[in-house]
């Protein structure tokens, strides 16, 4: 059984982590009035932000981001609460650090159950999503932190690894600003909810959280601005080190074209000036190096190299 319970003097928390099918039937016989699509929504992985109010409980479904070092990417980590009068239930798959460090805490100090869990369940709920809610802001600190890094090297590092790096953080702020989006509705739903579970002075203190997020909401925006104009940025300095080049073999081929045409029609097998002198291979030579001389000349005048 993955279900863990913590009791305090008001609230009870039950922690599920990876929920299995027995455990939502052990839970529907803790609580027989949770509805069969909550029940159903728990085993689901795919579940989209919402909250559900009915006569007897709350359930709520939210994404908080979890790092992914390895794949260099924000996921959403999926938990559903389910809140009644006297408990507070956390359905999860146990990759939520704030979570999972919250409920060590708890198990190592036995103080620290006290905090949240000697109120009511709104209390509790409070004090899980703002513990939630904080963890995201060290995840906006790393991005800031690449931001800069990307923001001090676009102009010495080399183009192809800074244009990946770019690629890189724009997908993970797409990603992380999609899943605080997406919370925001159901926060602002929640700060609204006229329900006997939830306390009308907590209401405040739910509208602090909606302000942390829009806090949040509001970098990752400003992130994904600061990381498009970096990416126009690096798209210019590659086009105008590709203009450089094309530029230069242009120069290049435009100087060959008449030394070529010429060399072609001393190449011929008919009477050409010069072609019986016998300094002939030395006078050709100089005059295709006069007529390169002369248009780099004519290029440098011209401000075209």
């Amino acid at each position: 059984m993955s279900i863990h319970q913590m009791a305090g003097s008001r609230t009870t928390w039950i922690n599920i982590i990876h929920p299995t099918p027995k455990d939502v039937e052990a839970l529907h016989r803790i609580y027989p009035y949770i509805h069969p699509l909550n029940l159903e929504d728990i085993l689901s992985s795919n579940e989209r932000p919402k909250i559900d109010v009915y006569d007897d409980y709350i359930f709520i479904v939210m994404h908080f981001p979890s790092f992914d070092a390895r794949a260099r990417l924000t996921r959403p980590a999926e938990v559903e609460f389910l809140i009644g009068r006297g408990y507070v239930v956390t359905i999860h798959d146990g990759i939520l650090k704030g979570l999972n460090e919250l409920y060590d805490r708890c198990v190592v100090n036995s103080e620290e159950p006290g905090k949240f869990l000697n109120g009511s369940a709104s209390h509790a709920l409070y004090y899980l999503l703002d513990h939630l809610v904080d963890h995201l802001f060290p995840i906006l600190r790393h991005v800031d932190s690449n931001i800069r890094k990307i923001e001090e090297n676009i102009f010495t590092s080399d183009a192809r690894e800074i244009i990946r790096e770019i690629a890189i953080q724009r997908r993970d702020i797409i990603a992380l600003r999609r899943i605080i989006r997406q919370q925001v509705p159901v926060f602002q739903t929640l700060e609204k909810t006229d329900h006997a579970v939830i306390q009308e002075e907590l209401e405040d203190y739910f509208g602090d959280i909606l302000d942390h997020l829009y806090r949040g909401r509001d970098i990752i925006d400003e992130d994904y601005e600061i990381i498009v104009g970096l990416a126009e940025t690096a798209d210019t300095l590659v086009s105008h080190r590709i203009n450089s080049v094309m530029r230069v073999l242009t120069v290049i081929s435009v100087i060959m074209l008449p030394l070529t045409l010429l060399s072609s029609i001393y190449g011929m097998n008919i009477n050409l000036p010069f072609a019986d002198h016998p300094n002939a291979f030395l006078i050709v030579n100089g005059m295709m190096f006069t007529i390169a001389a002369a248009m780099l000349i004519y290029f440098r005048y011209k401000r075209w190299l």
